[in-house]
C-alpha cells in the first residue's frame, strides 16, 4: 500500500493544479474580438486573449492592456485593467470596454462565440475567426 502512495500524492498534486478558468473551457488559443458592446455594434477595434492560466490580455481601441481571471468556468471576475496610456479618438469606447470587463461576471463559449455578462444580462461579446 506504501509504495502506490508517492504516485497518488503525485496525482493529487497534478489535479490541483488543472487550469478550471475560461482558458480551459474553450477559450485558449484564440484572439476574440469585441462585436458588441451592450448589444449594441461596437465599431472600434478590441480583442482579448487568454494567452496562460489566469492571465487575460488584449488590446483596446487605443491601448494594450492586461489583468486576471482565477475563478472557476462559468463565473468570471477580471482585476482591475493594467493598460498602456496612449490618447486616441476611440478612447470613451475603450473607457467603456474596460468597465464592463471588470464588471463582468460570467462568461460562456459557444463554439467562436465568447460573451461575457452580469446579472442585468450580456455586456460583451466576441468573436474569434476559424
Amino acid at each position: 500500500m506504501m509504495r502506490y502512495f508517492p504516485l497518488v500524492a503525485l496525482l493529487a498534486l497534478a489535479a490541483c493544479d488543472s487550469d478550471e478558468t475560461l482558458r480551459a473551457h474553450g477559450a485558449a488559443d484564440k484572439e476574440w474580438r469585441l462585436v458588441e458592446l451592450q448589444d449594441a455594434p461596437f465599431t472600434a477595434t478590441a480583442t482579448l486573449t487568454f494567452p496562460e492560466q489566469g492571465v487575460v490580455t488584449g488590446q483596446g481601441p487605443c491601448n494594450s492592456f492586461s489583468t486576471t481571471n482565477t475563478v472557476p468556468y462559468p463565473w468570471f471576475d477580471a482585476g482591475p485593467v493594467i493598460a498602456t496610456r496612449r490618447a486616441c479618438p476611440d478612447l470613451a469606447a475603450e473607457s467603456a470596454y474596460f468597465t464592463l470587463l471588470e464588471a463582468a461576471t460570467l462568461s460562456e463559449v459557444l463554439g467562436n462565440t465568447l460573451t461575457l455578462s452580469d446579472d442585468s444580462g450580456v455586456l460583451l461579446t466576441f468573436k474569434a475567426d476559424d
